[in-house]
């Protein structure tokens, strides 16, 4: 993870204490000021979505949501929270579908948890890992992130942070592992497959790398992470 990374991470740790002080307004802004540097956060953009939610502004709500499930359509939590919002808004056969979406990720990721209660398991355990990252203890966020998995192995959104914490750590086998898994499920996941590049490179393998990058690049031709790890094979480094 990327100094920037951790402190987006930190950033969105601060606006997790503000929910749970019920300052959702400040909590709003902290979370959409980290979408403004990265969009593809599935699970900030479904606490942007529940903090408009809580202000009522349930339209904007449901597009966060949306953008949620963009990132990630098995992110079970985003579909429940999109099935609640839809129903408030009296769009009630909508909202029966988010609601039974829901329920069918829970059981086909883990019949053992009811979705409400697998749900928050995970997230509570992805939460953690995000803090013992903030303090710096990756080993203590890597144990919290598989706890996660174990439970709702189809939340993406966390596997890319395992993946993360994983190149932290130099464990690049395992990182690379993750998130050819990510990609399989999700190939136009652009986050995914640059920090996939980043692996392969520091493994020495430098074609696969640029392969990787120029992938992404056909995917969002305005990714500039990919630009600039291309453009830094010439100068003989890739970090990230």
């Amino acid at each position: 993870m990327s100094n920037e990374q951790r402190h987006a991470r930190q950033v969105v740790a601060e606006g997790v204490s503000a929910w749970e002080r019920d300052d959702f307004k400040t909590a709003l802004d902290t979370f959409q000021g980290v979408l403004e540097e990265y969009p593809h956060f599935a699970d900030v953009q479904n606490k942007t979505g529940l903090c408009l939610a809580m202000l009522g502004r349930l339209e904007e709500a449901l597009e966060h949501f949306d953008n949620a499930l963009g990132f990630n359509s098995s992110y079970a939590e985003a579909h429940l929270n999109r099935g609640i919002v839809l129903n408030d808004l009296g769009r009630f056969d909508e909202a029966q579908a988010a609601f039974d979406r829901a329920g069918e990720i829970d059981m086909r990721d883990s019949p053992a948890f009811p979705s409400e209660v697998g749900n928050r398991l995970a997230v509570t355990h992805a939460q953690l890992g995000d803090l013992y990252l903030v303090a710096d203890h990756p080993v203590d966020a890597i144990e919290h992130y598989g706890a996660a998995l174990s439970i709702r192995p189809r939340f993406m959104d966390i596997r890319s942070k395992f993946a993360e914490t994983l190149i932290e750590l130099g464990e690049l086998d395992r990182a690379k592992r993750e998130l050819e898994l990510i990609l399989e499920g999700r190939p136009s996941f652009v986050g995914a497959r640059v920090r996939l590049g980043v692996v392969h490179y520091r493994l020495g393998e430098e074609d696969e790398a640029t392969k990787q990058w120029r992938r992404c690049l056909e995917d969002d031709p305005r990714d500039m992470r990919a630009r600039a790890y291309l453009a830094s094979v010439d100068g003989g480094s890739a970090e990230g």
